[in-house]
């Protein structure tokens, strides 16, 4: 570690609470990219009940000041830094990268309307309505699914196993169509996706019940975090299996139902998609290395 970095320390870092569709994350603003976090340090940040609790955790870095982001710095000022709950670090995320342009654009980082946000999946566009209003959705380019086409792909939860369709949004997905939700069992431990090779970093389940040709219904096992409220990639790969089980070639916008609330997923003609939805911030606050953090949340 040279000495532009720290870790935690008992001096109080700054962070921001927020959610998309419930699923939620926490926020770390690092734009000079000076903070060393270990996947023990976002485990704990991330664990509901010794750290501030979340799906996973997002630290906003310019672009400028992270090597691996340094390529994208002509078509976006700021970096996702994206990790799971369970400290692995992610791809891309689309309810996260919508929270995070929410908080840009709340503290003055960011102006609203159309910008380009890097993730390690590339850039992506992020709309973000002018104004004050937070009832606002927030819409943000997913880019193209990509399906390989793996045979034999089966999803195994609760004893039993459905076939399930492999689709890439810059991180893995088996998406299985089940007749009722809840076939899918308590889902309080991974559930596994054949053949292995498929998925050799694991794995994120999508549960889908049709509701119609342009609606669905999600529970989502997400990996490195568990069954979660929502997942912006796992809508639109749900999305992107859907139109393949139905050969749908053309632009359709679909509704998409999860259980912290609903996702819109536009397909446009040249096959991109932009994903839609609530994104809100809902608090601030400070965290150190031991002890209290300066808000009475338990920290590192």
């Amino acid at each position: 570690m040279n000495n532009r970095h720290r870790t935690l320390s008992p001096q109080s870092i700054p962070f921001a609470k927020g959610h998309g569709a419930h699923n939620d994350f926490i926020v770390l603003p690092d734009p000079a990219g000076r903070l060393d976090l270990t996947p023990a340090d976002i485990a704990h940040l991330c664990d509901r009940r010794r750290g501030i609790g979340a799906d996973g955790l997002l630290r906003a870095v310019r672009c400028t000041a992270v090597p691996e982001a340094a390529s994208m710095a002509n078509e976006a000022d700021w970096f996702m830094d994206y990790y799971n709950a369970d400290g692995s670090q992610g791809t891309m995320c689309g309810n996260g990268i919508r929270v995070l342009a929410r908080y840009l654009t709340d503290r003055g980082l960011c102006p609203t309307g159309t910008t380009k946000i890097a993730t390690r999946a590339g850039t992506r566009a992020v709309h973000v309505p002018p104004g004050k209003s937070h009832n606002d959705t927030i819409a943000v380019d997913m880019g193209s699914p990509y399906l390989p086409g793996t045979p034999g792909v089966t999803v195994l939860a609760a004893g039993r196993h459905w076939q399930a369709v492999h689709v890439d949004m810059g991180n893995p997905h088996a998406v299985a169509f089940l007749d009722d939700l809840s076939l899918a069992g308590p889902l309080r431990v991974p559930p596994k996706a054949i053949p292995h090779s498929a998925y050799p970093e694991g794995v994120t389940v999508e549960f889908a019940l049709r509701v119609s040709h342009q609606h669905l219904s999600l529970r989502i096992h997400e990996r490195g975090v568990g069954e979660t409220y929502a997942c912006g990639t796992g809508a639109c790969a749900a999305v992107a299996a859907l139109r393949h089980l139905d050969r749908h070639t053309d632009a359709r916008t679909y509704i998409v139902d999860v259980p912290g609330g609903r996702l819109g997923v536009t397909v446009h003609q040249d096959g991109t998609m932009t994903l839609e939805g609530p994104a809100l911030i809902v608090a601030h606050g400070t965290v150190g290395a031991a002890g209290e953090s300066a808000n009475g949340l338990p920290s590192l």
